[in-house]
């Protein structure tokens, strides 16, 4: 008579349960990758620099269109030392004051200059200010600066110069006196000093 083996007592026989635990464990994990590289490559393209447009778009940060239509200006006769002056201050400015770009003028090209939408004016010649001992001046960059407030804008006139130099800053465009710096080194080199000027204004 022949006995069947005994059976193995040292490797036991796995639980029923293990398997299906097995079986989930590895569907877990099947799912879990595709995620995570889901979610990885999701989080790169976040993150990473955008590729730049075939053509560029305009975007909320960037600058307002500025219109270019003429800038409506009278034109004064000049005498014949302040239309010098004049064109030569002309000639001087810059392209741009600050982020506004130069605009055409309606007349006297030869004395006036716009920039910008609302339009920041700059007009050369006419009557000097009558300023008070009691008025206050302020010097920008060597010149000496009178100011008057109006509805719509702050004018900004020069009292120190032969030819006086009248800047009309609108309300828009706040600290009235930084928009004049890059006009004030423009009337250092085109218009020469008056012999007088205010007390106020320093040598």
């Amino acid at each position: 008579m022949t006995s069947s083996p005994a059976p193995d007592e040292s490797r036991p026989a796995a639980p029923r349960g293990d398997r299906s635990t097995r079986g989930a464990a590895l569907w877990a994990t099947l799912i879990a990758v595709p995620v995570t590289l889901a979610v990885a490559g999701f989080t790169f393209a976040k993150l990473a620099p955008a590729e730049p447009d075939a053509s560029p778009s305009a975007s909320a940060s960037a600058a307002r269109p500025q219109s270019t239509t003429p800038v409506e200006m009278p034109a004064p006769t000049l005498a014949d030392r302040a239309a010098t002056e004049c064109r030569a201050l002309m000639s001087q400015l810059p392209a741009s004051v600050r982020n506004l770009a130069q605009r055409p003028v309606t007349a006297g090209a030869e004395q006036n200059a716009a920039y910008g939408d609302p339009a920041l004016t700059v007009a050369c010649g006419g009557t000097p200010p009558l300023v008070q001992p009691t008025d206050e001046v302020w010097s920008v960059n060597k010149v000496c600066w009178h100011a008057t407030e109006e509805a719509d804008a702050t004018v900004l006139v020069t009292v120190d110069r032969q030819t006086p130099v009248r800047v009309r800053v609108p309300k828009e465009y706040a600290q009235p006196l930084q928009w004049v710096t890059p006009i004030a080194d423009a009337i250092v080199s085109s218009v020469p000093s008056a012999k007088t000027a205010p007390s106020g204004c320093s040598a």
